[in-house]
């Protein structure tokens, strides 16, 4: 393969590859490929012209070099491509857009004139249907207006001008549908299954393999705080199943033997033992359209105002109309106003700008699940954060592993990664790749594990109560003490780590000091947060009081509350609505999910649980936490520009009424102007709010 360059300039590249056009499935492989290499900051691959454009870093030649190892019959770059891209339903409607446009001018210069009036008759039969409908259900609204305008138009001989508004409304229509499909595409690609292992039943152990290995048949295990992989059937286990994904319901539901799962709902509490039904989740995409594909939740509050806006409108276009006639007796002027609808761009211009802010928001790495959370963002006055995953970073280490009662230091490491490698959780990663760091195995030595939401784990080892996780939990509502004779070795562990409790039967058997570094970006991200209008901006933990007020000194939030409970931090929330506050909940764990739940908007970070993920309505699958401000800018720049929309699309029209009145323009001349204004408007909608970074 030889790469030709096309065109470069600092830190960007557009190349060919020596084909003249690509298939979607190859334009889809190379993007996806180019987007893995470490030094490419952005791609774009262009089909229909067979070439690629690169955004990178560092050397221009090693990324030429990596570039050559592209091959399109990789399986392994194959695999690199989601299921579904988006690719193929922009390419579908791109294309309809095009062909009306063209169809639509070529029959207007090729048909003859009598011809194009009796096309134009016939197209007008839906517009005036849907208008005369309206006025049986007694309802003045937006259609009635373009029915009106048509059939004056048409009743005046002035057959071009019915023909343009129809085609105008025809194109709008368009451009929404394509919103919407692309809007739910988008949210059901965030929701497509991103678990890559499973764990899958072999006698009394469990075996954590690749999910595509798995069979129809198979039993599989799935703990509390994760997704369920595959559909299935229950044939043990007992636990409440969240399947807001799939049904929109936020209640869970009680699952035990003999019920039916699906793929992409999440476990809050208890645990299941599934047999696989169907197997790779090979339905699960579609189920999800299904599900979203009406679902009012991607709808943006300001494009319900848009519509409700035109629709009210519409009587003061019709008196406006009349009262024109009357004083003037002037038709002309009269159907002037008619020809000037406000709701074609404010229709399209607001899904358009959504859709659009939604699509540079990806771009930047955050998940946006709806138009209407972008609202709220722009909004919020109040930010809570949580602290582990979130402030500090989403893989501390440990630091130290204590070993108490008699037991060995790498005895008791080995039990507690066999416990926490069952649950997602930072803290849990830490202990489980600190024993495979030691190379110490861990086979299956437990019986069911049970997950205790912010406190712990407990199951039995060797006939024996094993219980590990905070000091409450251990302490307080297990009732283990600290043997008398190592008090002193307990009394002086360092209190700038966390610290994790392991008890066997009772007994302490080790503490486990976590190191958990602060995020380098997390004070700067704080103060700018500030900066951008938040006014309140507060941190809450599970952790000691004493870690968490050395973080939030270090960070600089306004408060902070240490020892809290999941549902203390949902509590907070509904408190702060309640006063009136626009709330933001961040965090990464499931017991983070009921305030992400309960907030305005619930804003997740990737690397966590996936419960948190999938209730969460924003999530941020960058490196670090400026893609909070990211968010923050795109947002503001959404109002912004919807705001502007709004003056724009008023005066210009009125604009336009008046120049009709003092006969200044003619009908079809307004029609023209309105109807250039509203492409514009909505093409000006599709660009990026924000601008082009300098590289």
């Amino acid at each position: 393969m030889k790469i030709i360059i096309r065109d470069e300039s600092r830190g960007r590249i557009r190349f060919s590859i020596g084909k003249q056009r690509f298939t979607e499935e190859q334009a889809d492989m190379l993007l996806y490929y180019l987007l893995s290499l470490d030094q490419v900051e952005k791609a774009k691959v262009y089909e229909r012209t067979g070439s690629a454009a690169v955004t990178y870093k560092g050397d221009k030649k090693t990324l030429l070099r990596e570039i050559l190892k592209f091959r399109f019959d990789s399986q392994d770059i194959k695999a690199l491509v989601p299921e579904h891209t988006g690719r193929a339903l922009s390419n579908q409607y791109r294309d309809r857009i095009i062909t009306r446009i063209l169809v639509h001018y070529l029959l207007k210069v090729m048909l003859p004139t009598p011809v194009n009036n009796l096309k134009t008759a016939i197209l007008s039969i839906k517009f005036l249907r849907e208008g005369f409908m309206c006025l049986a259900r007694r309802e003045l609204q937006v259609p009635v207006l373009d029915a009106t305008a048509i059939l004056a138009s048409m009743l005046r001989g002035d057959y071009d001008t019915a023909s343009s508004v129809m085609f105008l409304l025809g194109i709008g229509e368009t451009l929404e549908e394509w919103t919407h499909k692309k809007s739910v595409e988008d949210l059901a690609r965030s929701m497509a299954l991103t678990d890559e292992k499973v764990w899958v039943k072999s006698g009394e152990d469990e075996v954590l393999v690749p999910v595509k290995q798995v069979r129809e048949g198979t039993l599989i295990s799935v703990h509390m705080g994760r997704q369920i992989p595959l559909d299935g059937v229950v044939v043990g286990g007992d636990a409440m199943v969240n399947q807001a994904s799939l049904t929109g319901e936020g209640i869970p539901v009680h699952k035990n033997e003999g019920a039916y799962v699906y793929a992409g709902t999440s476990i809050e509490e208890g645990d299941l033992i599934i047999r696989v039904e169907s197997a790779q989740g090979s339905t699960r995409y579609e189920k999800i359209i299904r599900m979203i594909e009406d679902s009012e939740k991607l709808k943006a509050g300001l494009e319900t105002k848009a519509s409700n806006l035109a629709d009210r409108l519409v009587p003061w276009s019709f008196a406006g109309t009349a009262l024109t006639f009357m004083l003037t007796g002037n038709v002309t002027k009269a159907i002037s106003i008619l020809m000037v609808d406000f709701s074609c761009a404010l229709k399209l211009s607001m899904p358009v700008s959504v859709l659009s802010a939604m699509r540079e928001a990806q771009d930047h790495n955050l998940t946006v699940k709806g138009g209407r959370f972008l609202e709220a963002v722009a909004e919020a006055d109040t930010l809570i954060f949580d602290k582990t995953g979130t402030l500090t970073k989403a893989t501390p280490t440990v630091a130290d592993v204590i070993p108490f009662s008699g037991f060995d230091r790498d005895e008791v490491l080995g039990m507690a990664a066999c416990l926490e490698e069952h649950f997602p959780h930072s803290i849990a990663n830490a202990v489980v790749k600190k024993a495979e760091d030691e190379g110490l195995t861990h086979d299956e030595m437990h019986k069911e594990v049970q997950y205790v939401v912010a406190h712990g784990i407990a199951s039995l080892i060797d006939g024996q109560k094993a219980v590990i996780g905070s000091a409450h939990f251990v302490f307080e509502d297990e009732g283990v003490d600290v043997p008398r004779d190592e008090k002193d070795k307990f009394e002086s562990i360092s209190t700038e780590y966390s610290h994790l409790y392991l008890a066997i039967g009772g007994k302490l058997a080790a503490v486990i000091c976590i190191e958990d570094p602060l995020r380098t970006e997390a004070p700067s991200v704080i103060k700018k947060l500030h900066e951008a209008g938040f006014k309140n901006i507060v941190m809450m933990t599970g952790d000691s009081k004493h870690t968490a007020e050395a973080v939030a000194d270090k960070v600089g939030v306004d408060a902070f509350y240490a020892e809290v409970l999941p549902e203390d931090k949902a509590s907070f929330v509904e408190k702060q609505k309640e006063l009136g506050h626009k709330v933001i909940m961040v965090g990464d764990g499931i017991n983070d999910s009921p305030a992400l739940s309960a907030a305005d908007v619930g804003i997740a970070i990737s690397e966590g649980a996936q419960i948190a993920r999938d209730i969460a309505d924003i999530t941020i699958s960058g490196a670090n936490l400026e893609g909070l401000l990211t968010l923050k800018q795109i947002s503001n720049g959404l109002m912004k520009r919807v705001n502007h929309n709004y003056h724009f699309i008023i005066n210009w029209n009125l604009g336009l009424i008046a120049l009709g009145l003092m006969s200044v323009i003619q009908p079809g001349t307004s029609a023209l102007l309105h109807n250039l204004s509203t492409i514009g408007i909505g093409m000006h909608s599709l660009t990026n709010l924000l601008p082009e970074k300098e590289n």
